[in-house]
């Protein structure tokens, strides 16, 4: 006969607590490392851009949702 041992399983909540503070670790080391985050640039963000534009269709949008 074989003996099958199934690998000892984590509770769930045991799972939980140790994810969370594995995420705060991690979210304390980078804010402690005292390295300066870059800032996030988006992609096209060197053209002009004309920002918000009230093109046709947000026009009829706007009409069609007035009560």
């Amino acid at each position: 006969m074989i003996d099958t041992k199934k690998p000892k399983a984590i509770p769930r909540r045991e799972f939980l607590k140790s994810a969370g503070l594995t995420t705060g670790a991690v979210g304390a080391a980078a804010v402690l490392s005292g390295v300066p985050a870059e800032a996030a640039t988006m992609p096209g963000a060197d053209k002009k851009s004309a920002g918000y534009r009230e093109t046709e269709l947000v026009l009829k949008y706007y009409e069609l949702a007035r009560l």
